[in-house]
């Protein structure tokens, strides 16, 4: 039996009537594909190129018009860049960038079509079965009333004062979008979870944790919300993935046990490793997101991980990189995802439990929270010690003989969620940023103790309120009269950047924004 499954997106202008003909004459069209039709090539998004891969697909080919004959003017530009994005990913991943072929044809070539096609069945049998499985669906609830209850009572819900605490301090209600905490958490209380207007407020929620803060009761909201995430997961509900859900897939296809990642092939001389250290650096999913907002918002995250090595050989720490590291886990466990999250999290465990490696050094907050909190309170073991980049630094540098090279200019900076809340999250940076000896620093408005979220988190719920969030930090970001944006979070940096593009402002949303890691790198020399 024929157990091979490759996916065919077939435009319907060009290619489409060339395959018609195909049928027509009962060709011999390879068994092993199942063709979809679709409007144009350049509709097929990166994520719906990667979907297939995430359930299981074998591989993937995508069928457009030549240059110069689309329907839609820059439908096969779209499907060229689309589809080197996403061999990039599958490289990264370790399928093989070859599981996946673009081509075009015209209605009167029918015989190459044939030929494109039996040519690429047999490479893709020739490099065998793909090693995903199928992502674990998410389990349906036999009683979601009283899983809410479970979940209320957990996280203190039922102490709610009803005070307004948590809606005056809320970025989305203070951006202004109809959420409040206290609403949402008194509709779950009275059983109102199936209503649509309830479910459309869990899944915008940030869990930036600023309520729970400012909380008297001390209400674990962010937990509350990731809870209810999970319970609604099962009943099918949607949960606003952003950019197709590209990110949620590509971190899914990391929880299958046979994917062994190439998560380093792209990282350069310039810095020095060694697989038999006893430190181990943990790089998170920065190469992806490069790739995939590579050509839209220009971003270089990689640079946080080469910099952070590059800080590491400066205090002459040559760490250990495990060749076929895993994504952490964090926007699954926050978006819902407990099954497919805890499969990545027992292989992520394993990993390091084999490496040899005593320490974990970890320069994302998302991964250092995740790794070192979330974890644990899900029972899997991490019998390394996790250290973040910061205190790190910090550490080595009360030693002694380390100066920096003064900045000059003036800066602020931006707190990630993840790391506001850790001790000495907020102070830390802000203690490294005065090594650094900037002209001034300046704390924008809403920054530090009161800091707003970037706009987004564990990429989901992104709409005009959360754009608005991001505009709004950048504008107080340059009214504070810095000069430069720092960041500590990769994903802060791309939500900045997006908010860049805005068409109407981005000409006076326009600001230098650098990662701390990176200002640090440039600077710091020997006494």
């Amino acid at each position: 039996m024929n157990d091979f499954n490759i996916i065919l997106f077939l435009c319907s202008w060009g290619p489409h009537p060339a395959y018609q003909t195909l049928q027509d004459r009962a060709a011999d069209i390879p068994s092993e594909i199942k063709m979809v039709r679709i409007p144009c090539a350049g509709r097929i998004s990166k994520a719906l190129l990667f979907k297939p891969f995430e359930m299981g697909a074998d591989g993937v080919a995508l069928v457009g018009c030549p240059a110069g004959s689309c329907r839609y003017g820059a439908g096969t530009t779209n499907a060229n860049a689309n589809e080197e994005d996403t061999r990039g990913i599958l490289h990264l991943l370790g399928l093989g960038s070859q599981r996946l072929r673009l081509a075009n044809f015209m209605p009167e070539d029918a015989d190459g079509l044939l030929s494109f096609l039996r040519d690429f069945a047999s490479e893709i049998i020739r490099m065998g079965k793909t090693p995903v499985s199928p992502p674990a669906k998410d389990k349906a609830l036999s009683d979601l009333a009283e899983a809410a209850r479970k979940a209320i009572a957990q996280n203190n819900v039922y102490s709610c004062q009803d005070c307004g605490k948590c809606s005056s301090s809320c970025p989305l209600t203070l951006a202004g979008k109809p959420f409040s905490p206290r609403a949402l958490a008194a509709s779950i209380i009275s059983g109102s979870l199936s209503e649509p207007t309830v479910q459309k407020d869990v899944w915008a929620c940030l869990t930036c944790g600023l309520c729970s803060e400012r909380c008297p009761s001390s209400v674990n909201f962010p937990q509350f919300i990731r809870e209810i995430r999970s319970i609604l997961k099962g009943t099918g509900s949607g949960s606003a993935e952003v950019h197709g859900g590209f990110l949620q897939s590509l971190m899914r296809t990391m929880a299958s046990p046979g994917v062994q990642t190439r998560h380093w092939d792209w990282i350069t001389h310039e810095v020095r490793t060694d697989p038999a250290a006893k430190t181990l650096f943990f790089g998170g999913c920065a190469p992806y997101f490069d790739i995939f907002f590579g050509r839209h918002l220009g971003v270089k995250t990689t640079r946080m991980i080469t910099d952070s090595i590059k800080l590491l050989n400066f205090f002459d720490i040559t760490p250990a990189l495990l060749p076929d590291e895993r994504c952490c886990g964090h926007d699954l466990l926050w978006s819902g995802d407990r099954e497919n999250f805890l499969a990545l999290a027992r292989l992520n465990q394993e990993a390091f439990g084999s490496s040899g490696a005593e320490e974990i050094i970890v320069s994302c907050p998302e991964c250092y929270r995740t790794l070192s909190v979330d974890y644990p309170a899900h029972g899997i073991d991490i019998p390394l010690k996790i250290t973040l980049l910061h205190d790190l630094i910090e550490r080595e540098v009360d030693k002694g003989a380390v100066a920096f090279t003064p900045h000059g200019g003036v800066v602020t900076f931006l707190d990630p969620c993840r790391m506001r809340y850790l001790p000495k999250g907020r102070e830390l940076p802000r203690k490294l940023i005065a090594r650094l000896k900037p002209s001034a620093f300046k704390e924008m408005k809403e920054g530090g103790a009161s800091s707003d979220c970037c706009g987004n988190c564990a990429w989901i719920g992104c709409d005009a309120f959360s754009k608005a969030l991001q505009v709004k930090r950048i504008a107080q970001a340059k009214a504070s009269g810095a000069d430069l944006l720092v960041t500590g979070c990769p994903k802060c940096q791309i939500h900045m950047k997006c908010a860049m593009e805005d068409p109407f402002l981005g000409p006076d949303l326009t600001m230098e924004v650098e990662d701390l890691t990176a200002l640090i790198v440039r600077s710091i020399h020997w006494e």
